[in-house]
């Protein structure tokens, strides 16, 4: 497949269990902002992913997940705990005017929910590593979404990917 085959998230090109797990027109819907590949920061990073997995086709998710997390967040994997999903810090975070909520809290999140379901898109699978990251991402997302009042789909959204999480 070129890459210009491989561009976006596509269901006729998903795996098919991938497919199974999340039929739901959302996630394989690259226009969907409340999808997990419609945004542009989803989108690219489903493309870095991708980019990524060609030049390491055997190491584990988690080692992308990182290097994600240091270059969008600009953290520290181990500050990426579940701690980043307390309401309390997240409602300082939001008060600060000088934190960049766009970048640091829904910009990483996308990007971490966006690789590792990249991957469930194209290979059938999340690796186990990969999981509790992912699992903090959407947690973190469905309060920040509620605290800065985004529609109720997307909380919604969040919450399927979470299920399709646990059985992938």
């Amino acid at each position: 497949m070129s890459d210009d085959e491989d561009y976006g998230i596509d269901k006729v090109r998903g795996h098919p269990r991938a497919i199974e797990l999340i039929p739901d027109e959302f996630f394989w819907d690259c226009s969907d902002e409340l999808g997990p590949f419609g945004s542009d920061e989803g989108d690219t990073a489903l493309e870095e992913f991708r980019e990524w997995r060609r030049n390491n086709p055997r190491a584990p998710v988690e080692d992308c997940i990182i290097w994600t997390l240091e270059s969008v967040g600009e953290i520290d994997a181990s500050d990426y705990s579940d701690a980043i999903a307390d309401e309390a810090t997240i409602k300082a975070q939001l008060a600060d005017e000088d934190f960049d909520d766009q970048q640091y809290i829904y910009t990483v999140d996308a990007s971490v929910i966006a690789t590792g379901f990249g991957q469930l898109a194209d290979e059938g699978t999340i690796d186990e590593s990969a999981k509790p990251y992912i699992r903090r991402a959407l947690m973190r997302q469905a309060v920040w979404g509620r605290l800065v009042k985004l529609d109720g789909v997307y909380i919604r959204n969040l919450q399927r990917l979470d299920r399709a999480l646990n059985e992938a």
